[in-house]
């Protein structure tokens, strides 16, 4: 009896060592989430506290800065300095033709300094590439969108698109007999597409990518994703033409032709195309992607790579 009253005094006695160490650590452990919460909450005053001066009104600044009296909307200043209606201004604006220094300027009604001197880069023309009497076939420049074109082409139809930054080979048809002909070529994915990029990061091996993609309308623009459910079936082959620093020369072949396809999978394998804001690439001139070579019912068209292209890696 003498035995167990021991032997349960110990067990009572280890017990409570156990709860005493528990206890310490759980002390321990809400003492550094006390303190964590206190660097949380000084970070946010902080952050805080420069916001509340970076949201100051112009006229609140200090002395020396720009205030609102010497600021404009950036189109009003275009139009100004270049001779223009508002309108042209911000269409040249919205665009991506309007730079500051080596800046693009983004935003029409953003307010710059009233002494802001502007760069406006030019269209190139329209290249022809081939016509007869079912089609005609063009190089198209960047920064055009294929509807212009369509409109400058009397009496014939765009059988397919290009986005407004895209270059290369654009297809309009004259009749609808060849037009259904075409598209039932495209239907059965028996037309060619190579596309020519350059992407972020270095890319040395080729690659096949088959993921389905949904588009949906983000601010009155079209917006390609991956879909998790769903979607339409994309198919993307992808190889390496050559690397130069951090940035690759790519050729893409694509079997469908979804809304933005390229751009979607080669930033879903994470190499965005040079350029492609909306998908993740780093801002430059231009979306550095060229519509290099169509095969179409057993004739070919090609258009020859933009300068931009080929001196990009010097």
């Amino acid at each position: 009896m003498a035995d167990k009253k021991k032997a349960y005094a110990y067990q009572r006695a280890e017990d409570k060592k156990k709860e005493a160490k528990v206890k310490a650590k759980s002390k321990a452990f809400a003492a550094n989430d006390a303190k964590r919460d206190r660097v949380k909450k000084a970070r946010r005053v902080t952050r805080q506290d420069e916001a509340s001066v970076t949201t100051d009104t112009p006229s609140q600044t200090q002395e020396g800065c720009v205030t609102s009296k010497h600021m404009e909307k950036a189109y009003k200043l275009l139009a100004q300095q270049e001779q223009l209606s508002n309108s042209q201004a911000k269409a040249l604006i919205d665009r991506g033709l309007v730079y500051v220094g080596n800046k693009k300027v983004m935003i029409a009604r953003g307010e710059l300094d009233k002494t802001t001197v502007f760069t406006v880069h030019t269209i190139e023309a329209i290249q022809p590439i081939f016509e007869n009497d079912d089609l005609i076939v063009v190089d198209k420049p960047a920064f055009m969108n294929s509807d212009e074109i369509e409109r400058q082409c009397e009496g014939a139809r765009l059988l397919h698109r290009l986005d407004r930054e895209t270059s290369g080979v654009l297809i309009l048809v004259k009749n609808e007999a060849f037009r259904e002909k075409a598209i039932g070529a495209f239907k059965r994915h028996e037309v060619y597409k190579e596309y020519v990029a350059w992407v972020e990061g270095i890319f040395t091996e080729e690659m096949v990518i088959s993921k389905p993609i949904i588009t949906e309308k983000r601010h009155n623009s079209a917006y390609s994703k991956i879909a998790r459910h769903g979607g339409k079936p994309a198919t993307t082959e992808v190889y390496p033409l050559e690397v130069s620093g951090k940035k690759s020369k790519v050729k893409c072949i694509i079997q469908e032709g979804r809304t933005h396809q390229i751009r979607t999978h080669l930033r879903s394998i994470e190499f965005p195309i040079v350029g492609d804001e909306l998908y993740g690439g780093r801002r430059y001139r231009r979306v550095m992607l060229h519509a290099k070579k169509v095969v179409l019912l057993g004739l070919t068209f090609e258009a020859k790579e933009p300068k931009l292209f080929l001196h990009f890696s010097q």
